[in-house]
């Protein structure tokens, strides 16, 4: 019986690790990069969060409280979707680690499209919170409700570009194994962006 496409490419991908890059760390410099990279980004996330939690004890002045708002159940489906795409996200590395670079994409496009459905949903409830009279200068709370969400959504939207970078690096053959870090690299931005939402989620939409 005649092997696929895939079992081709695996039987004849190098391990993912062959060409490793050598540090007095242990870790490539790009790796090490973008570890100080999120760091940086608790910092500003660590403020952001902060600030919405000293806003939100204020007093409101005008227009609603931003916690009469929420839609618990619709926001608790979108985090689940983003929670989701860290799943495919780990399937797209492994998929480039061992060679599969077909289904490496589809994780990837999945993992994309995951993200899209969760900004999508971040922009249906701006619009809505609109209508019901809360905009960015409404008061402090929905200022700084705006500012820590808002900032999160861009967030995703630039890992939904990465990724489908990826996508196209790998259509053209861009994206061997022996450079899956860079994948890897990635998928560390994703995940992160993941875990900062779950906070959000439980510190902004759960306890009030």
């Amino acid at each position: 019986m005649s092997a696929t496409t895939e079992d081709t490419e695996l039987v004849h991908a190098p391990t993912a690790h062959t060409e490793g890059h050598h540090t007095s760390t242990g870790v490539s410099n790009e790796k090490m990069g973008m570890w100080a990279f999120l760091g940086s980004e608790c910092l500003l996330f660590g403020g952001l969060i902060s600030t919405f939690l000293l806003l939100r004890g204020k007093g409101v002045v005008r227009g609603p409280q931003v916690k009469d708002l929420y839609d618990i159940p619709f926001t608790s489906v979108s985090s689940f979707v983003l929670l989701m795409s860290s799943l495919t996200m780990v399937l797209a590395l492994s998929a480039v680690q061992r060679g599969l670079h077909r289904r490496a994409r589809v994780w990837l496009l999945a993992t994309a499209l995951f993200g899209l459905v969760f900004v999508s949903g971040q922009v249906y409830e701006f619009t809505t919170f609109y209508k019901e009279g809360l905009g960015f200068s409404t008061n402090l709370q929905s200022s700084a409700f705006y500012v820590l969400t808002g900032f999160h959504g861009v967030h995703v939207t630039i890992g939904i570009l990465m990724l489908i970078s990826l996508f196209f690096m790998s259509l053209r053959g861009n994206l061997p194994t022996e450079k899956s870090e860079t994948v890897e690299i990635i998928g560390l931005y994703w995940h992160f962006v993941d875990v900062v939402w779950i906070l959000i989620f439980t510190v902004v939409y759960l306890i009030q």
